[in-house]
């Protein structure tokens, strides 16, 4: 399962509907079904849905060191979901979007890089035997 298909599934209270979008074939799939409005999406989804994403995105790294590591690279880079059409995640064809997955992702990246550095502090104080 991709972080999409959890962050789709996780828009309804009905559990046979999260298995559908669990079972999409693609994570384009787990989205159109996602958003598809024939299906009631939870009553506390818009005070929640940032949570979900952040649980995905850190899942998301935390599963893929590689990606941790290009993230922490990218320093204090402004991070901007570039999108034409989502003006919430994104920051919209115009620029004005809130790019509140931009935001999780820098984030998601200091914390990261707090780790490594906590890490990296641990390594260097360790006193020889």
């Amino acid at each position: 399962m991709t972080s999409e298909h959890y962050f789709q599934a996780q828009k309804f209270e009905s559990i046979e509907i999260q298995e559908t979008v669990r079972n999409a074939k693609t994570p384009m799939e787990a989205a159109r079904i996602g958003r598809n409005n024939k299906y009631p999406l939870r009553k506390d989804w818009e005070n929640e849905k940032d949570t979900v994403m952040r649980t995905a995105i850190a899942q998301k790294f935390a599963a893929h060191s590689k990606l941790s590591e290009l993230l922490i690279s990218t320093g204090t880079q402004e991070i901007i979901e570039d999108t034409t059409n989502d003006y919430y995640w994104g920051c919209g064809k115009d620029g004005t979007g809130k790019n509140v997955l931009g935001k999780l992702l820098m984030e998601l990246r200091e914390d990261l890089q707090e780790q490594n550095w906590q890490s990296t502090t641990k390594q260097e104080n360790k006193t020889p035997l």
